[in-house]
C-alpha cells in the first residue's frame, strides 16, 4: 500500500513538493483553501483588458535549475521561451540613452573583459568591485559590502537586486544577494538566459502540475482550507478542515505546509517565521506591441523598472511597491502608461489596463528578516515546512519556492526510507 502526504497549499512550493513525492509513489493528496491553485504565481482572466493576464510578470532564468527540472517533471519545459542568448536590452527613461548587454552564452563570465558587451561606460574595475558581495554573510547588509553608487550600480547591480531581493539593496541582505550573483552574472552567459511562460503561469506551471498528479491518483481539493493541526506524540495525527470534516493522519503519512508565513505561524503556534513583507505592481495594458519590441526591456530612470511584450498586451513590473498601494488606481495607470510610451517609443491614450498589487508579495529581504526563516524540519517528525519565506539561502522567487517544496519532499523521503 503507498504512503501518504498531505499537502497543506496549492502554489508553487506545494506543487513541487507533491511532484515530487507522487513520482516517489507517495499517494498524494494536496489541500488549497482558496478557489484557485497556483498562489502567488497564476493567471486568470481580466475583464477590464478582456485578457487572461499573469497575477505577477515572474521571470525565470536558465540557471534556475530545480525550477526547470519542476517544468520537465510535468511535461511543460517547453512552455518557457526566451532568447538563444542572455541579451538584455535596456532604455534610461532619464537620459534616453540605450544599451543591450550581452552575457553570452558561455559558462564563464567573459563578457565583462569586451566593453561592446558590458553596461555603457563602465570598466572591468568596476565589476571587480563587486567580489566582496559574492560570498558575504547573509547576516550583513549590501551597502556594508559594496559601494552603491556609480554607472554599473544604477545600470545592473540596483535593477537586478531590486528584481531579486524586492527592496531597495542597500538595505537587503547581501548573503542573499551573493548567491543571485554566484548563480546568475558569475556563472556566465549560459545561467542567465531569460525564460517566460508566453502562455501564461497557470497554463505551463499549474495547470500541468495538477494534470500530473491526478495522472499519478493524486487529488486537488480547493476551497478546502486547514483550520488546525492534531499534535500527538511529536507527530501529527490529523488534519482538521472544518467542524465535521477530519483527515486522520497515519502513522507512516507526511504533511507539507506549503502555505504563506502568517498562516504557517497561526496553525504552528512558536513558528518563527518572517514578520515584514513588501509589495510588488504589477499593470498591464491590452495594446499589440511594436513589431520590433523586445520580450524584456530592463527600464531605469523612471517609474517602470521591467516592460514585458506579451502578445496584445505590455505588461510591467514595480518591485518594492509599498509607496504605491494605495495610490489611485488610475493616475498610477497614467503614470506607468507615460513610462511605457517613453520606453516603447509609443504614443497614444491610455488603453484598456489592469493593475494588479500584492500587498505581500514577498518577504522583506534584510538580514533582520531573512534570520527568521525557519528550515524544512519541525519539532513533529512528519511534519515539514516549505515556502519562499522559509530558509533556501534565496530570496522570495520562484526558484526558491521550487527549492523548498523539493527539499520537503527529500525530506520525507528520507524520513521514511
Amino acid at each position: 500500500m503507498p504512503k501518504t502526504a498531505h499537502i497543506i497549499g496549492a502554489g508553487i512550493s506545494g506543487l513541487s513538493a507533491a511532484v515530487r513525492l507522487a513520482d516517489a509513489n507517495y499517494q498524494v493528496h494536496v489541500h488549497e483553501a482558496t478557489q484557485q491553485a497556483g498562489g502567488r504565481c497564476r493567471s486568470y482572466f481580466d475583464a477590464a483588458t478582456n485578457l487572461t493576464i499573469d497575477n505577477g510578470n515572474h521571470l525565470l532564468l536558465s540557471a534556475n535549475h530545480h525550477a526547470l527540472a519542476y517544468a520537465r517533471a510535468i511535461g511543460s519545459e517547453k512552455g518557457l521561451v526566451g532568447p538563444p542568448r542572455a541579451q538584455f536590452p535596456f532604455v534610461d527613461l532619464s537620459t534616453g540613452q540605450r544599451w543591450q548587454l550581452d552575457l553570452g552564452n558561455g559558462r564563464l563570465p567573459l563578457w565583462v573583459l569586451d566593453a561592446s558587451r558590458r553596461v555603457p561606460d563602465t570598466g572591468l574595475r568596476d565589476y571587480l568591485a563587486l567580489a566582496p558581495l559574492i560570498w558575504a554573510k547573509e547576516s550583513k547588509r549590501i551597502d556594508e559590502a559594496i559601494r552603491c553608487e556609480g554607472t554599473l550600480y544604477h545600470r545592473l547591480v540596483q535593477p537586478l537586486l531590486l528584481a531579486a531581493l524586492n527592496l531597495d539593496p542597500p538595505e537587503g541582505s547581501a548573503g542573499l544577494a551573493g548567491a543571485i550573483v554566484r548563480e546568475t552574472l558569475l556563472a556566465g552567459g549560459q545561467a542567465c538566459r531569460p525564460l517566460i511562460a508566453r502562455d501564461g503561469l497557470s497554463a505551463v506551471l499549474i495547470e500541468p502540475a495538477i494534470k500530473h498528479l491526478e495522472n499519478r491518483g493524486g487529488t486537488v481539493r480547493l476551497g478546502h482550507e486547514l483550520r488546525e493541526l492534531v499534535m500527538s506524540e511529536k507527530r501529527i495525527s490529523a488534519l482538521k478542515f472544518g467542524v465535521d470534516d477530519t483527515i486522520a493522519v497515519g502513522r507512516d503519512d507526511a504533511v507539507v505546509l506549503a502555505v504563506p508565513a502568517r498562516a504557517a505561524a497561526s496553525l504552528l503556534p512558536g513558528l518563527k517565521t518572517p514578520t515584514k513583507f513588501r509589495a510588488i505592481v504589477n499593470a498591464h495594458f491590452r495594446i499589440d506591441p511594436p513589431r520590433d519590441a523586445p520580450p524584456i526591456l530592463g527600464v531605469v530612470g523612471g517609474l517602470v523598472e521591467w516592460l514585458f511584450a506579451f502578445p496584445q498586451r505590455l505588461s510591467v513590473t514595480i518591485s518594492n511597491g509599498d509607496r504605491l498601494v494605495d495610490q489611485p488606481r488610475e493616475e498610477l495607470a497614467q503614470d506607468i502608461w507615460r513610462d511605457i510610451c517613453k520606453a516603447s517609443g509609443i504614443s497614444g491614450e491610455l488603453p484598456p489596463w489592469q493593475v494588479v498589487r500584492e500587498r505581500r508579495a514577498t518577504f522583506e529581504a534584510t538580514p533582520e528578516q531573512n534570520a527568521l526563516r525557519p528550515g524544512p524540519v519541525t519539532a513533529f517528525t512528519n511534519l515539514f515546512l516549505a515556502g519562499d519565506w522559509t530558509a533556501t539561502g534565496l530570496p522570495a522567487t520562484i526558484e526558491g519556492s521550487v527549492r523548498s517544496g523539493d527539499r520537503a519532499a527529500d525530506h520525507v523521503l528520507a524520513a521514511k526510507s
